[in-house]
Parts: C-alpha cells; sequence; structure tokens
C-alpha cells in the first residue's frame, strides 16, 4: 500500500506481492518526494534507472505499478476530477467476469459460485481454476457447464500443462464449449503457447499475461502469437501508465486486453482503455478490497462502474480496518 502526498491530497496506490516489496518501495521514496506531482513520466524514468542493477521485473515492477497508480490517484485529486475523466474514457461501465471454482473446492462449492455469479449478479461468463488432477477437473467442468447455462465459461491452468497434454486435455473437455483456456502452459513458454493456440478449436481463446512486468514482456507475447486476448495486472505491469502503454500495444496488433484480478484498482484505467473486454471479478480480491477499501466497486448486472462524485480512483483505505495486518 502507497500513499503520497501533495498539499492537503493524498493519492492511493497498491500491489500484491512477498512482504519485500516494502522494504524496495520505501527505497525509492527519496526519488519521488519533492517532484512535481503533475510530471509522471518524469518521476517513472527516475525510478526506472534506480532499479535499473537490480532488475526492473518482478518485485521491481510490483513496485513501481505501486507508486505509479498512487501517482494518478494523487493527480485526479489534486485536479478534483475523477481518474477516468483525466484519461479519458471510452466507456461509462465495464463487463467483469466472476473468477474464482479454486481446485480445493468441492462440486457443490463450485457450483454454488459458479452459478450466484450468473444468477444473482448477472455475469456473463465465470472462471474455474483446473490442473491439480488432470483426471478430475473434465467432471468438474461439467459441473460447472451445468451450473452456469448459456453463460462463457473460462478455464485457468495456471501453466499446469505441457504444449502436447494441453492440447489432449483441449480435446477431451471441447463439449464443454470452454471459451477461455488461460495459461495452459507457463507464460515463459511462448512457442508453447501458440502451439496449443493454433490446435485446439477455434472457438476455445488463449490468453495469458497476467506475469507481464513490462511493455517488452507485452510486446514478446503478442509477436510471437502467443495469445487470443493478453492479460494485463495494474498492479504489476508500471500500474496506470503500464497499462495504458499495454492497450496501444493491443491496438496496434488489433488484439484485445482483459485486466487480472485487482478490480477497484483496475476500474478507472478500463474505462479509458481501448482494446478493452472485460476485467476480472477476483473472489479473493475482491473480498479484500471490499474490507479494506470505501467505495470498492460492486457488480450490477454483470458490469462495474467509476462513481464520477468521487475524485481519483474513488477509493478510501480503511487505516484502522487494516491496521492489524500491517507489516
Amino acid at each position: 500500500m502507497v500513499e503520497i502526498w501533495a498539499g492537503s491530497h493524498c493519492g492511493i496506490g497498491y500491489t500484491y506481492a512477498d512482504a519485500a516489496v516494502t522494504g524496495l518501495i520505501a527505497t525509492l521514496k527519496d526519488t519521488v518526494i519533492g517532484s512535481e506531482c503533475y510530471d509522471i513520466p518524469s518521476i517513472l524514468e527516475r525510478l526506472a534507472m534506480k532499479v535499473r542493477n537490480s532488475g526492473r521485473s518482478g518485485i521491481a515492477a510490483c513496485a513501481i505499478s505501486a507508486i505509479d497508480t498512487a501517482l494518478w490517484d494523487l493527480k485526479a485529486r489534486c485536479l478534483d476530477l475523477p481518474l477516468f475523466m483525466l484519461l479519458g474514457a471510452v466507456r461509462k461501465s465495464i463487463p467483469v467476469y466472476g473468477s474464482g471454482g479454486f481446485t480445493t473446492y468441492s462440486d457443490e462449492r463450485l457450483r454454488d459460485q459458479l452459478s450466484a455469479w450468473t444468477a444473482e449478479n448477472g455475469c456473463r461468463a465465470v472462471k474455474m481454476k483446473i490442473g491439480a488432477d488432470h483426471k478430475r477437473d473434465p467432471q468438474r467442468i461439467t459441473v460447472a457447464r451445468n451450473a452456469i447455462g448459456e453463460a462463457e465459461l473460462f478455464i485457468d491452468a495456471n501453466g499446469a500443462f505441457t504444449p502436447q497434454a494441453a492440447v489432449r486435455f483441449a480435446s477431451i473437455i471441447k463439449a464443454a464449449g470452454v471459451r477461455w483456456f488461460e495459461e495452459p502452459v507457463s507464460s515463459d513458454d511462448e512457442a508453447g503457447l501458440n502451439f496449443v493456440r493454433y490446435r485446439t478449436p477455434p472457438s476455445m481463446e488463449v490468453a495469458a499475461g497476467e506475469y507481464i512486468y513490462t511493455l517488452d514482456d507485452a510486446r514478446r507475447l503478442i509477436e510471437a502469437q502467443a495469445v487470443d486476448v493478453l492479460q494485463a495486472d495494474v498492479t504489476r505491469c508500471g500500474g496506470i501508465s503500464g497499462f495504458l502503454k499495454i492497450d496501444a500495444l493491443c491496438e496496434a496488433f488489433h488484439i484485445d486486453l482483459s485486466g487480472h484480478c485487482a478490480p477497484s484498482v483496475h476500474l478507472q484505467v478500463a474505462t479509458c482503455a481501448a482494446r478493452l473486454r472485460h476485467l476480472e471479478w477476483f473472489h479473493d480480491h475482491v473480498r479484500i478490497e471490499q474490507m479494506l477499501f470505501e467505495s470498492a466497486p460492486v457488480i450490477s448486472e454483470g458490469t462495474i462502474a467509476p462513481d464520477p462524485s468521487r475524485p481519483g480512483n474513488g477509493l478510501a483505505f480503511k487505516h484502522q480496518d487494516a491496521e492489524k495486518f500491517k507489516i
């Protein structure tokens, strides 16, 4: 969690990573303090130089992502504008897909969670985890399909398969009408993703990108023709600035973009991303965000929308409630 002050205004940003990220953020503080808060590109350039020898990816990218998000929130609050108005919106609301369906769930719990997102929240798509038990997964997918009716079914393997095994698995579950196969193999295996993408049914899209830390990471996945839909995560990919750059790259290559997890921090920039298809309404992150932030978004008919009456990213951190979790 990062707070940056300018006068009476405070911008907030956050990432999710190992606790070591807090120490790195502390070492970057002096690079930010004293800067003109409107000149975000200048601050980012200095931050990039600061982490050059320790590496831009991983924890460094998460640290800079949190700082960048806080800077954009601060700038919008100083101007008394919602962030989406400052950036320039493309749309007023964002479709979300319910995401959970963990491999530890019983069939009953899986059924109840996924059906609630479609029946009660109006989600038109849901996602479940697979890969812990390849033999049991086809039956779990059948349970999910029966629970959600006509809604789209996404599966996320978190890189559990080899390319050949992923293609075989896609063939086994073909009748379930799975729309989206996320990380069938490791996202580091661009050739493997390409192999799977061109051997699965045309109706089954391959997605990856949650571990994009730099614009080069995004470029490599796109140039390798590794994905049908690229994912990116504001809390890892360079914050608001990084997400918008990745969106521009997607626009240049005519490929859709999907926001990964952390819907509260994605919402404002998602309304401004030209190639944005949807956001992930991830069970764990939604629970934590609603615990720790006032005005965290809520679903209405399968979408979330920013509040135009609230400046910045619209969030307020619940310091007292968060104190017991402080590092």
